[in-house]
This record gives structure tokens, sequence and C-alpha cells, in this order.
């Protein structure tokens, strides 16, 4: 597979679906295409990560690396008086989540195109949520981490979920070399769930 998710502009011919998720007990309908992640349905990780996530209603939250919206949707379904703003560098993944936000009636949120948090490097947020993109190589994801850390505010926590065979031990300590508190939320079928605080 020469291209991946992770291409800004993916070339792949356009294949449709539909598809139907309950995340935190909420059915959402999401519209999805080749040449993004996990198109033919939300992917595990992703689910884990959600039904973990401690957001408050007021919360201004940045999910990087959206896709077609799952998360960032779900998320916005928490900070109901908040906001969240969704990036992708996958200009298709872009357009789809614009897509699935109005599609499910999703208002608390904004979506851009962004490579890492280029695009929103000059704001704060109270919680950055990722399934960070490992084929994209570990500097990618470290960089992000390191992003993550300069957009948080004081308190502020980052939630990832990464496998524990797809380098969880050394997200962990780059993560530790970052934040004041690394923990580990939760694990299921080899996913880990990790929150570091600002």
């Amino acid at each position: 597979m020469s291209e991946h998710y992770y291409s800004q502009k993916p070339t792949a011919a356009h294949d449709l679906h539909q598809i139907q998720e309950t995340l935190r007990g909420r059915t959402y309908t999401f519209v999805t295409d080749a040449g993004v992640f996990s198109k033919k349905g939300v992917d595990y990780g992703s689910k884990v990560l959600i039904e973990s996530l401690q957001i408050s209603e007021r919360s201004e939250v940045l999910d990087v690396g959206c896709g077609y919206g799952p998360m960032g949707i779900a998320a916005a379904g928490l900070a109901i008086h908040g906001t969240v703003t969704m990036v992708d560098i996958n200009e298709r993944a872009v357009e789809l989540a614009r897509m699935n936000a109005e599609r499910n009636r999703v208002t608390n949120v904004e979506i851009m195109q962004s490579d890492k948090l280029d695009a929103v490097i000059n704001r704060t947020f109270d919680v950055v949520i990722t399934n960070p993109p490992i084929r994209a190589g570990k500097e990618t994801v470290h960089q992000i981490f390191e992003q993550a850390h300069q957009v948080l505010r004081d308190g502020g926590s980052l939630w990832i979920v990464i496998q524990k065979k797809q380098g969880a031990p050394s997200a962990f300590a780059k993560l530790e070399s970052l934040f004041a508190q690394v923990q580990e939320m939760g694990k299921d079928k080899g996913y880990r769930i990790i929150k570091a605080q600002k």
C-alpha cells in the first residue's frame, strides 16, 4: 500500500460508505471514504479512548488526527457548553468530518486541515485527544506529544490510545519527559489509554 491515511491529498478512488456507531450511549451515523483511517467502522482503539475520556461540560478540546470525526464528535457531546477543534492533515478526512458533524447536528465543533497541530499552535486547550498516527512514524507521533504539551493549559491533559505492540512503552517514556504526571487509565485487548497531565 503506497498511500495511507496520513497523506495530505489521498488519491484513492472514492468509495463512500455510511456506518452507524454507538459512542458514549449515543448513536451516530458517519459517512466514510477510501483514503481515510478505519473507513469500515470506528476502530477499537478509538472506541476504548472515547469510552474512557473525562471531559467537563465547558472544556475546550482539541482532537488531533480527527479522521472522519468520531472521536471529536463524541467529545463534543461531552463538552456540551465547550468547543471541540478537530484537525487532520488529510483533506478528505476533514471534508468528511465536516459532513458528519452536520449530519449528526453537532454544532460546537470547528474542523480544519492541519499538519499535526501547526494550525492551532498559538491557541490553548483544556484537553487534547488523539489516536496517534503510528504508521506516520515515531518522530511524527512524538512531535504531536510535544505540540500537545505546548497548547495545553496548566492542569490540562492529553489523552491517547496506543497498542502495547505499537510502542506504548516508548510513548509512555516520551510523555513522562514532557508532562508532570502520566498514568495508564485503562487497557483493553492490547490497547492502552494514557492520560498525561500538564
